[in-house]
């Protein structure tokens, strides 16, 4: 990378970073600011501007953490606990991350599937793409509860229920961007493997199947991050004790904002180390193919 290119980079996303936190001190400020004035009020406290302001960035159950007290919760649940503590955020990372990586995987299967076949036969097309689409219309937090009550009910528990509501976000944008990819070739080019007497086995290997594999990835890029949201919000109707949605449960039950926040941050930084992957794989797979280097 050049370092004008570099510069170039680093330099907005820095600026927009420094303003949100800005923004956020501000607002933890504002919003933190009554509770504060009721505690020092019955306390009989009297205080500077500046120790007030410090207070409302210091209270232990706020409305509304300051970042530096989501980073240090992060910092701490991350790195000075033991990966099998109920309190680290490894160990509920990696509860979400089994089933989102097994939701992702059944989705992309089923995407791909799905697209294979609306490509090949008109009459699934027609009949199976309208519903589809109408699927994704119904809130997930509705069908959620449902999926694992009818699972429940067969004494299917665990990790299977959260990964079939992964799989129910995740195979839509796999889908719909594989059957873009399929039909992306030019007519040009289905028109010379017609010339060269080519089968349609190997008109969709040696064409449209490469042809698909830009849009693939793109589209899987955004089943996994859905995946994650997926098995979170899977966690949620469950009662869960362990995962990223756990964490948010109980820090909803006991007023825990910080811990709330914190959780939030380890699944943002986990959706964004499973986006990376899947960008990795997809350059790797394009060098494969013969890709030019973006």
């Amino acid at each position: 990378m050049k370092p004008d290119s570099f510069k170039d980079k680093i330099v907005p996303v820095s600026t927009i970073l420094l303003v949100i936190v800005a923004v956020w001190y501000v607002a933890a400020v504002l919003m933190n600011t009554p509770f504060q004035r009721d505690m020092d009020k019955r306390a009989n406290v009297e205080r500077s501007q500046v120790e007030f302001i410090g207070a409302t960035l210091a209270q232990p159950k706020p409305i509304l953490p300051a970042p530096h007290q989501v980073i240090v919760n992060v910092y701490e649940n991350t790195f000075l606990r033991s990966v099998t503590s109920n309190r680290s955020l490894v160990y509920h990372a990696w509860v979400t991350l089994s089933s989102t990586a097994v939701g992702f995987l059944f989705g992309s299967l089923l995407g791909i599937l799905i697209a294979v076949g609306i490509v090949h036969v008109k009459v699934l097309e027609r009949s199976l793409m309208p519903w589809i689409i109408a699927s994704q219309t119904v809130p997930i937090l509705a069908i959620a509860p449902m999926v694992i009550v009818v699972l429940g009910a067969i004494n299917i528990t665990g990790l299977l229920p959260k990964a079939l509501i992964s799989t129910y976000l995740s195979f839509f944008p796999v889908a719909v961007g594989m059957v873009k990819g399929l039909r992306s070739p030019e007519i040009m080019h289905l028109d010379l493997m017609r010339t060269y007497n080519a089968s349609a086995t190997q008109t969709f290997f040696k064409l449209r199947v490469p042809a698909s594999v830009p849009f693939l990835f793109a589209s899987m890029k955004v089943a996994v991050a859905a995946s994650l949201v997926g098995a979170i919000v899977g966690e949620l109707p469950t009662g869960a004790v362990a995962g990223i949605g756990a964490k948010l449960l109980a820090g909803s039950y006991y007023s825990q904002t910080i811990d709330i926040w914190a959780a939030l941050v380890a699944g943002s930084v986990l959706a964004a180390l499973l986006v990376s992957i899947v960008t990795i794989v997809g350059r790797l797979v394009d060098k494969a193919m013969g890709g030019k280097p973006a």
